[in-house]
């Protein structure tokens, strides 16, 4: 279970504080930070639309980008063994190291 909830195409990330009783909505990908709290799911998804509401007017009112920009380049550190597996999966497929781990991600991102 992905605990995710995509509000108006922003993702935030939803946990639950067992001390508060509540549960907790963090939007991911914004430059700051914007989050929101509730008993429930409805009351959830609407303090959300809410908070990124806010967010976002507050981002336009001050001329800041609100979300992050993403280079689509990152470096992982793996185990050499690890490695040379993936050089090999990749390359009886056919793909390269960087179209095969693409692939991948993007299939497993998919499958949640």
């Amino acid at each position: 279970m992905i605990n995710q909830m995509t509000i108006d195409g922003v993702s935030a990330i939803i946990s639950y504080d067992s001390d508060l009783e509540l549960f907790r909505g963090e939007f991911i990908g914004l430059t700051g930070g914007a989050d929101f709290h509730a008993t429930d799911v409805p009351g959830l998804k609407r303090e959300g639309e809410i908070s990124l509401r806010v967010y976002l007017d507050a981002c336009r009112e001050s001329g800041i980008e609100p979300f992050k920009s993403f280079s689509g380049k990152f470096n992982v550190r793996i185990p050499a063994e690890l490695h040379a597996t993936i050089v090999g999966a990749a390359a009886a497929q056919g793909k390269s190291l960087n179209q095969w781990i693409s692939d991948v991600l993007d299939k497993e991102v998919h499958a949640a």
